[in-house]
Parts: structure tokens; sequence; C-alpha cells
């Protein structure tokens, strides 16, 4: 099945990590790639290291530029998001059961991977691997070749109080 975690909320790579717990416990091979998640701050790889079953792939520039984070794509994003799709090519190679490519949605839409790629990849994935998109405004043709699209939808957050991302919570 394909499965597209999508919406303004926050929650939706929780979501797949939540998944990846499961899909473990039942003794399943994981490959997570991170589109567009480089540097060293994201505490959930520090948590999958303990779980040989789960691969993570790490793709992308670090974002961050002091409190805030450096807006704008540029030729390497672009060349990560390449390298992103490439191991993605590879991996489906590989007979894991699951693999989440995180942030994917968010990655297209601000164009640093090609949707039409992305597409051809997803088309011609083994019928036998589960794949989960994740990010804000996933493309039209992602919810549409989904079996499954879960929207997480922002009522409130913290954010908009003044509070910064917290590690291990957000991050």
């Amino acid at each position: 099945m394909l499965q597209v975690y999508t919406g303004e909320g926050k929650g939706k790579t929780t979501a797949a990590l939540g998944l990846v717990l499961r899909a473990v416990g039942a003794g399943k091979r994981v490959a997570i790639i991170q589109f567009d998640k480089g540097g060293e701050r994201y505490s959930e790889r520090k948590a999958l290291e303990r779980f040989p079953e789960v691969k993570v792939f790490v793709t992308g520039l670090d974002r961050r530029e002091g409190k805030g984070f450096r807006m704008g794509i540029t030729d390497e994003d672009k060349q990560e998001g390449e390298r992103g799709l490439m191991i993605l090519e590879d991996v489906l190679k590989q007979n894991f059961d699951l693999i989440v490519l995180d942030e994917i949605n968010t990655s297209t839409s601000l164009g640093i991977v090609d949707e039409q790629r992305v597409l051809g990849i997803l088309k011609n994935r083994p019928e036998s691997v589960e794949i989960v998109l994740t990010g804000r405004n996933a493309p039209q043709s992602y919810v549409d070749l989904a079996d499954l699209v879960s929207e997480v939808k922002m009522i409130k957050h913290y954010f908009y109080k003044g509070t910064l991302a917290r590690e291990g919570l957000d991050y």
C-alpha cells in the first residue's frame, strides 16, 4: 500500500515513526529516507540507531541559521533531493517491508525533487513494500495514487505564542 500523511498540523513524521515502531515489533525490515533534513539535530535518529532492522538515510542540507531557518531552495538542495531519489531506487531493490519517505511531500512542493520522477518510482515499486510519504502540501498526484491519506489539521500550535521547537519533542 501507499500511505500519505499530510496537512498543516504537527505530527506527520511522528505518525510515520509510530508505524515504524509497529513494523519493527512485527519483525519487519524498515528503511527511512529523510528528505531536506540535513544536520544533526533530529532526535529520532539517535533512537533509531538502537534498531538494527531500521536503516535511516539522510539527505538535505542543514537549514539552521542561528535560531531560525534558511529559506529558499538552492541547486545544492536539489542535488540532495536527487540523491534521496537515487537512494530510494536502491532501497527498493533490498526487500524492505516498509519505506518511509519523510518530508517528500514538502520537498516536492518546494521543487527539491521532481514530482514526475517520484511518481515514476512509486508506480513501479514492488507490490510487497509499504511506502509512507510525509510532509505538508502533498501533491494531488500523490493523493490520487495513495491507498490511504491522512490529513493532520492544526487547530492550535504553541509556536504562535513564541515557543520555539524543543529538542526531543519537536525534533
